[in-house]
């Protein structure tokens, strides 16, 4: 024996079809691809040096499209030379292109600096709630991981948030308190996001992303060293930590 549905029942279940159905979610390579878009290279850039533009670290796109977000010791070096330009590059085809760039807010505290340029706006990426980051979410980072010996093309770190963690770590000797900790500890540290992800020091500065939504939760700003300098790329450890996003939001003016 057969069933029949009336013409009611039918339109109430396919209603409530409808209100089940889980909704449409961004497929990963798609979220990469639109936040590449955003992705800079913060340098210097000199006429009469070889190679004329000197790696400082990763940067993206932000607030108005005319806002750059690093980190502030991405861009604390000393004064510039009379011929030398603190600049962005943009990856490409062919010939990597450089736009002048200036300091517009610098937060030591959080390590974060913004940074603005003239001229047509790139596209902004959007800055999500990083209060709401929960261990184990899915997230990536996109930058420079070994500055520009790859040539200036973003590259894609996938992995998870592994803990929200106190900035102000213990040290075992006063020795190891430089300038960066003692001012973190006088303002009373904050969490930082640990992450479980490749990086390296490069990748300072670069945009730490919900990798479904691709909104923009962290900043990376430290990567977790074992033994000296040489072994960040040879051997990396694998823990990165980001500076939450909240902190940048209060960066941002019109």
């Amino acid at each position: 024996m057969g069933f029949r549905f009336s013409r009611s029942l039918m339109s109430g279940v396919m209603a409530l079809a409808c209100v089940v159905a889980p909704p449409a979610r961004a497929d990963f390579p798609d979220t990469v691809a639109s936040v590449k878009r955003s992705i800079v290279a913060i340098g210097t850039l000199s006429p009469t040096r070889n190679p004329r533009f000197r790696f400082l670290g990763t940067g993206f796109v932000a607030g108005n499209g005319n806002q750059v977000v690093t980190n502030a010791h991405v861009v604390g070096m000393p004064d510039l030379g009379d011929d030398e330009k603190l600049v962005m590059a943009l990856s490409g085809a062919g010939r990597v292109t450089a736009r002048p760039i200036t300091k517009e807010s610098i937060d030591l505290d959080h390590d974060l600096a913004v940074l603005r340029f003239d001229g047509p706006p790139m596209p902004a990426l959007r800055l999500g709630d990083s209060s709401t980051v929960r261990d184990g979410q899915d997230v990536a980072v996109t930058g420079f991981p070994l500055g520009g010996s790859i040539g200036i093309v973003p590259v894609t770190h996938k992995g998870i948030v592994s803990a929200i963690t106190p900035i102000g770590q213990p040290v075992s000797t006063a020795k190891q308190l430089d300038g960066a900790a003692v001012r973190r500890l006088a303002a009373g540290g904050y969490s930082v996001i640990q992450l479980d992800l490749i990086s390296y020091p490069g990748n300072s500065g670069s945009p730490m992303f919900d990798a479904t939504s691709g909104e923009v939760l962290g900043v990376l700003s430290m990567v977790f060293i074992k033994g000296g300098k040489e072994s960040a790329v040879t051997s990396p450890s694998g823990i990165s930590y980001a500076i939450p996003a909240a902190f940048v939001k209060t960066l941002l003016t019109p």
